[in-house]
This record gives structure tokens, C-alpha cells and sequence, in this order.
């Protein structure tokens, strides 16, 4: 049966960009209703579980970031295949063990949620590697006394590290 929030879990995917696919091992009329419901253009029906992680390798094959989300058995070999398992709460231990996000209540929500934060984690990391990197390429040459010939420009021991410090601790 369909879950009561999976309509708007997948609309707030879409709004995220992220490109949509069904894969059951469900027959493939009530696949296809369940994919009209939801608005899912991208499906396959009839699908074993090692065809599950082949349908994932295929995506992956041509340059796609797969997220796999299920919750049985049958989902464990694509959750494993994936750049990204997601495993839903009170699902088998298999699907748990093999998932790289386990979310803890049976709530599809947590998919958005997952994906939202993983988002603004990599950007903050991206921003701090910016700034350490920025930082570095000013405050080593200024440390290393670089500009003392030139422009008798030097900077103390003591504050060269008290600034690189500084530099760990903003970053």
C-alpha cells in the first residue's frame, strides 16, 4: 500500500532536483498505478532483487549519483550497490545493516531531511576548504617572511602561530 506521505516526500524531491525511479518487485499493473498516483514517469515492474542493483549500476554506469531507498530483503543488493542506501526504520536487518542512512521511525520525511542535510554538510564543507585554502595561500608566504625583501613585511613567530590557530578554529 502506498504510504500516506509518499506523495509529498516525492514532491519535495522534485523540488530538489532529484530525478525519480520506481523499481519493484510488484506486478507491473499495480506498479504502474502506484507510479500514476505519484507522478513517477520512470519505472520498472517485475524486478528481482539482483536486478534491483543492476537497474542501480545501470544509472551509475552513465553518470548518474543513485539514492536507493527500501525497506526489505529484496532491497538489500541495491541499497549496497548504491552511492547512497537509505533504509527505512522497522524494515528487515539486512536492508539496516546494508544502508548507509538508516532513518529510525517507518517516516519517508526523513529521505528529504537526510538529503537536505547531507546537502548543506558538503557546502559548508566545500566553504571551509575555500577558507583554509585562501587563508593558507595569504598566511604562509607572510609567515615564511616572503615579502620581507621586498616590502619589509614579516610576521612574528608568536602570531604566525597564534594565526594558524586561528585558522583551525574558524575553520
Amino acid at each position: 500500500p502506498l504510504r500516506p506521505e509518499a506523495a509529498a516526500v516525492l514532491s519535495q524531491l522534485r523540488e530538489m532536483g532529484v530525478q525519480l525511479w520506481i523499481c519493484s518487485g510488484d506486478n507491473e499493473r499495480t506498479v504502474r498505478h502506484l507510479a500514476q498516483q505519484l507522478g513517477v514517469a520512470n519505472f520498472t515492474a517485475c524486478v528481482s532483487p539482483s536486478g534491483k542493483a543492476e537497474k542501480v549500476a545501470a544509472l551509475q554506469a552513465v553518470g548518474e549519483v543513485v539514492a536507493m531507498v527500501g525497506d526489505g530483503i529484496n532491497d538489500a543488493p541495491a541499497l549496497a550497490q548504491a552511492d547512497l542506501g537509505v533504509a527505512i526504520g522497522g524494515g528487515t536487518d539486512v536492508a539496516i545493516e546494508t544502508a548507509d542512512v538508516v532513518l529510525l521511525n517507518s517516516d519517508l520525511g526523513g529521505v528529504a531531511v537526510a538529503l537536505h542535510l547531507a546537502r548543506a554538510v558538503m557546502r559548508r564543507i566545500r566553504l571551509n576548504f575555500v577558507w583554509a585554502f585562501g587563508y593558507n595561500i595569504v598566511g604562509l608566504p607572510l609567515a615564511a617572511g616572503v615579502f620581507y625583501p621586498a616590502y619589509q613585511i614579516h610576521l612574528p613567530p608568536m602570531f604566525a602561530g597564534a594565526a594558524m590557530a586561528l585558522s583551525s578554529v574558524s575553520v
